[in-house]
């Protein structure tokens, strides 16, 4: 045997044992929340050992903000060539990752961890928000180059802002008109007013 052919099956093993300590940590979630979890109730529900975690996560709010992350799909920024055009790719697409019951399950466990838990917040927003936040930007500097958006257009709060109505309305579900509908109309008011 060569040293690679003793080396590969430790890969597939290790990725197994990664996704087995994603999966428990979410239904650790939502059998006792945040609070109660433990990495020694993870590792005993993964079948690994707390060294095997700590390996990979220095924190208890670090695995959990990857745990919910993997059941989030990635959002690709659009490039239409139309500003209203990416933005309803985006709706679209955040609609589908946020409108099932994972997705409602995950966006659940994300507002109530972070809520209660300033550590979880900071390590969600740095790792996952921010760096979103920061690709979105791109989509209101094209605007803003083809003369759609103003050039006084702060992108980091059209990013916030949309975020808050998308949460909003995925808590609290509109009722006379379709979340898409609800999150787009939003969208116009703030395009629609006058930036200083």
């Amino acid at each position: 045997m060569t040293d690679a052919n003793q080396k590969s099956p430790g890969r597939p093993r290790s990725a197994r044992a990664h996704q087995a300590m994603l999966q428990a940590t979410l239904a650790l979630l939502g059998e006792v929340g945040f609070e109660a979890m433990s990495i020694e109730a993870i590792a005993a529900r993964a079948g690994v050992g707390k060294t095997t975690i700590y390996r990979r996560y220095s924190s208890k709010d670090e695995l959990v903000a990857d745990a919910i992350e993997s059941i989030r799909e990635e959002v690709l920024l659009p490039n239409t060539g139309s500003l209203w055009a990416d933005l309803e790719a985006l709706i679209e697409n955040a609609a589908q990752i946020t409108l099932t019951p994972l997705g409602r399950q995950s966006v659940a466990m994300i507002l109530s961890s972070a809520a209660s838990h300033p550590t979880f917040a900071k390590i969600y927003w740095n790792k996952y928000l921010e760096p979103r936040r920061q690709a979105f930007t791109t989509v209101i500097e094209r605007a803003k180059a083809r003369g759609e958006a103003s050039a006084a257009l702060d992108p980091g709060l059209v990013f916030d802002t949309m975020s808050g109505i998308m949460l909003y309305a995925t808590v609290f579900s509109p009722t006379a008109e379709s979340w898409q509908a609800y999150v787009r109309r939003a969208l116009t008011l703030i395009f629609a007013a006058p930036n200083h």
